[in-house]
């Protein structure tokens, strides 16, 4: 097997006179789609099957993250501008920014557009007993004893729109008031009984009691014990004792199926209709926004009647396969994910794409950390993770707040101005809209500590968003010395290389080597607990560190936080499952297969032309953690996959 070194491969495909009278409008949904994802933190192109893995120091994926500010960010966008996101990208990164430079196989590239639509990417997650998660039932599970505290389906509309707005503000103590009081209309037991199951159920921490004024029948909705109880209520979303079922489990797990949302912002809509907290619900990975994906979800105590219910009102997502366990969801606990991808306006011959797919499924692909890793600006996260090992924390602040080229938010780019003139946090706070983002996080704790103590200012941020910086450094360190180690001794074992015996790395011995394939071999990401190749790589690494002013020797680091033990990862990876097949089409907007929602809802397969004027690659294939789809598919097509170099190809091509 031979490695090849990367080449630029054009986009620009062969246009004949058919092709030219679609170009206009794929170039508007082409340009527009890109503006849209270009603040998806950098997933708009890269797909990850999940960040946590069973080996220490990688990336988990933040619990408490503040990934909802990205859709607040998209929303106070002033730049309306479609072309600003490829005037941004020309200062972005590139594959070979961050070492990404070799391939394995020995095929001619061809182009294709990835993510031309976001439901031309769709994952299925794969649980820890190998079952691939599927939306197929909407049913509501009946529980062994009957339970008459469940809501009714009347219980989620007796109350009006203007009801449930002053429930929610006196639930909240966002007003004056010690009470709120609902007309009974239609005055009958039964209805008294679903006003007050209504609120109950809907607005926990309230109570309820039935009142007479001047002949008319009230409920009066109040606090029954005061904040405390509240805070109680919210906090610990500890639900009324007496409405859960003892022999019902304590958690409700759900498939949640997502269009455009990443997993973070589903579950803050979620807890935003429920009035619970985010932190009751539990998964075992988060799921790219540009998307369509479907996973297992698990709620603390709140009902399959009432999430069946959300699916009414829930725009983008569906909620079902409902079911009661005693135990959450946890972070990592699967087998990976299963990926259907679609590659439109593929240029690639059919011998091309036989040789690209087989050996996909032969050999595999390098096992790279993807662009996602490294941010989407000009500023890559890497080198922020590389000052914070440094103990530099002038540069850790400058680089985060310093003014940047290329093409930016309106008002990141005034507080960065506003930050450069007066090293003024507040000032330069006051130009943004939204706090939430580093930046302002970052200038309310410099605000708060002041600028000689960066260190507990940038430890306002979340704390897996601060170790995401040096988490990126180490893979930057790790893509660099992959593409080294495969320049150097290709696609065999060596002696001197790592392999895993359960979950100690070993050397390979001269005596051994004929025992193990490059499909065993892994590489360190570096660390203070763990050891490095005996031969020429294991040197690059401590020169490329050398380079960087850090010790390979002493990677602990004074703040306990930013001490790396580094992890060690296979360096190539062959996906299970591979299956492709060529498609023609005539329409870029017509979608190629059908989700689990279309078959629920009963719609017919895309009718399709044997001989259209497009072709696409239909590809499916399962990955395990921690690995990147857009590695494989960069794989296929022998192509650069930034985000950066897919915009500038794409504009040339749709001129």
């Amino acid at each position: 097997m031979e490695t090849v070194e990367m080449n630029s491969v054009s986009l620009k495909r062969p246009r004949s006179e058919d092709d030219v009278a679609n170009a206009d409008e794929i170039k508007r949904q082409k340009i527009l789609e890109k503006s849209q994802a270009g603040n998806d933190s950098g997933q708009s192109i890269e797909t990850v099957t999940e960040q946590p893995e069973d080996t220490k120091n990688e990336i988990i994926p933040n619990e408490e993250s503040e990934e909802q500010e990205e859709e607040e960010l998209e929303d106070s966008d002033e730049d309306g501008d479609p072309e600003s996101f490829a005037d941004m990208m020309k200062h972005g990164l590139t594959e070979s920014d961050v070492g990404i430079t070799k391939f394995v196989s020995s095929h001619k590239g061809f182009s294709g557009i990835l993510k031309e639509r976001y439901s031309d990417f769709v994952v299925h997650e794969i649980g820890k007993d190998g079952r691939v998660s599927h939306l197929d039932d909407f049913s509501v599970p009946v529980d062994d004893e009957v339970n008459f505290e469940d809501p009714s389906e009347e219980t989620f509309t007796v109350l009006s729109d203007e009801d449930k707005q002053r429930l929610e503000e006196l639930q909240l103590f966002k007003n004056k008031e010690t009470s709120v009081a609902i007309e009974v209309i239609e005055d009958t037991k039964e209805k008294r009984t679903v006003i007050h199951q209504a609120v109950k159920s809907l607005f926990p921490g309230l109570e309820t009691k039935t009142e007479d004024r001047d002949g008319k029948k009230y409920i009066i909705a109040y606090h029954a014990a005061g904040k405390k109880a509240l805070a109680k209520v919210r906090t610990a979303t500890d639900p009324r004792k007496h409405s859960w079922p003892k022999s019902r489990g304590s958690y409700c797990h759900f498939v949640l199926y997502k269009e455009n949302k990443d997993t973070m912002d589903a579950i803050n809509v979620l807890s935003k209709f429920l009035r619970v907290k985010p932190n009751i619900f539990s998964y075992m990975g988060t799921k790219d926004k540009r998307a369509i994906t479907v996973q297992e979800i698990a709620v603390l105590r709140i009902t399959a009647q009432r999430l069946a219910h959300l699916n009414k009102c829930l725009m983008n997502f569906k909620l079902g396969n409902f079911s009661y366990k005693n135990h959450p969801l946890k972070l990592g606990e699967l087998q990976g994910n299963h990926f259907t991808v679609v590659l439109r306006n593929i240029t690639g011959t059919d011998d091309q794409i036989e040789q690209a797919m087989h050996s996909l499924r032969e050999i595999g692909f390098i096992n790279y950390y993807g662009m996602q890793r490294f941010g989407t600006t000009a500023v890559p996260t890497y080198q922020i993770g590389r000052a914070i090992l440094q103990n530099n924390w002038n540069e850790v602040m400058d680089l985060i707040l310093k003014p940047r080229p290329g093409a930016e938010k309106g008002y990141l780019v005034k507080c960065r101005e506003e930050w450069a003139k007066t090293k003024d946090p507040a000032a330069a706070l006051k130009k943004l809209p939204v706090k939430r983002c580093v930046e302002g996080q970052l200038l309310r704790g410099l605000l708060k500590f002041g600028m000689k103590n960066i260190i507990s200012a940038f430890g306002i941020i979340p704390r897996n968003n601060r170790l995401m910086y040096i988490h990126s450094y180490q893979s930057y360190v790790w893509n660099n010395m992959v593409s080294k180690r495969i320049e150097e001794y290709g696609l065999r074992a060596v002696p001197g290389d790592l392999i895993l015996k359960g979950a100690t790395a070993v050397h390979i011995e001269e005596g051994d080597v004929d025992n193990y394939t490059i499909h065993d071999v892994v590489m360190p990401l570096p660390g203070f607990d763990v050891i490095y190749p005996k031969h020429k790589i294991g040197e690059a690494y401590k020169e490329m560190l050398v380079a960087d002013n850090l010790d390979i020797n002493n990677m602990r680091h004074k703040i306990r936080d930013y001490s790396l033990s580094g992890a060690y990862r296979k360096i190539i990876i062959r996906p299970q499952n591979v299956n492709w097949e060529v498609v023609a089409y005539d329409d870029p907007k017509i979608p190629l297969f059908t989700t689990d929602l279309d078959k629920l809802e009963g719609k017919p397969l895309p009718v399709l032309p044997t001989d259209g004027k497009f072709r696409a690659l239909k590809m499916e294939f399962s990955l395990p953690p921690s690995t990147y789809a857009t590695m494989a598919i960069r794989e296929v097509l022998k192509m650069d996959t930034s985000i950066k170099n897919q915009t500038q190809l794409n504009t040339t091509w749709l001129r």
